[in-house]
């Protein structure tokens, strides 16, 4: 089971109300969740960063922390996340078991992962306890909060699926093989997809089996066995590390957010 307090200082999300009656403890502003519906997460972190060059961008630092350590830092916090597994690349399973240890984390554990980043979702499946819900998020998307997990874990109890997710800024266009524009598409309806993704775990592991094609993300396979995948908002900082310049551009945001916490304090 999963213990834990969580505030609730901004009024009762769906998801807290779903913890209250689950579990019937509800103590003035804050909900203690003993036996109710437990949460898992899975983080992936077993890609070979070949856009990066010789930069490992799961463990290259940010601001003096390697970057995989800002997003498990948010789970270990999260009291409704009874689990983490870290999922690595097969030969660098100790060097990240050593980093766990190092920055005394409780909850998490790490796997090796598969050939596939799908392969290595479902190596974090098997290794999971018993879990009603399971939130996959990419290790390289450094800037994951507590708000965002939030959200993610309200749009779930609707529809078993949901994918965190910003609107398209940018005109989009359709072309042809040889680059020349078929139609101008309607923007409002598209969205950039990001993580962390947050599933019915029976729901996700269905998938898993049931899917043997490769695929993006862990949503597109929910959608591949019928079910329904509701959108919940992302941030534009919840980017994911992909090349060299990402390692720059989250270094601005790490050092603005510093700056801002110095104003404050």
């Amino acid at each position: 089971g999963i213990t834990g307090s969580y505030s609730v200082a901004h009024g009762l999300s769906a998801w807290v109300i779903y913890v209250i009656s689950y579990t019937g403890i509800l103590n003035g502003d804050i909900v203690q969740e003993d036996s109710g519906p437990r949460v898992g997460a899975i983080v992936v972190a077993a890609g070979n960063s070949r856009r990066m060059g010789d930069v490992d961008k799961i463990t290259v630092p940010l601001v003096g922390k390697p970057v995989i350590t800002y997003s498990l830092d948010i789970l270990e916090q999260n009291p409704l996340i009874g689990q983490v597994v870290l999922v690595a690349p097969p030969l660098r399973v100790n060097q990240f078991r050593a980093l766990i240890e190092d920055f005394n984390y409780v909850k998490i554990s790490v796997v090796a992962g598969g050939s596939r980043r799908q392969d290595s979702v479902r190596n974090g499946l098997v290794a999971l306890n018993e879990t009603d819900w399971v939130l996959v998020h990419d290790g390289a998307r450094p800037f994951i909060d507590q708000s965002i997990i939030e959200l993610g874990l309200e749009a779930v109890l609707t529809t078993g699926a949901a994918t965190a997710a910003v609107a398209l800024k940018d005109t989009v266009k359709e072309t042809d093989d040889s680059g020349v524009v078929i139609r101008t598409l309607k923007r409002g309806r598209f969205w950039a997809v990001q993580t962390p993704q947050v599933f019915r775990t029976r729901l996700l592991t269905r998938a898993h089996e049931e899917i043997p094609s490769d695929v993006t993300d862990d949503a597109a396979m929910v959608e591949m066995i019928g079910g329904i995948v509701k959108i919940f908002s992302g941030s534009d900082e919840n980017l994911k590390l992909t090349t060299v310049s990402d390692i720059a551009f989250a270094e601005a945001i790490l050092q603005q957010r510093l700056l801002q916490n110095t104003a404050v304090t």
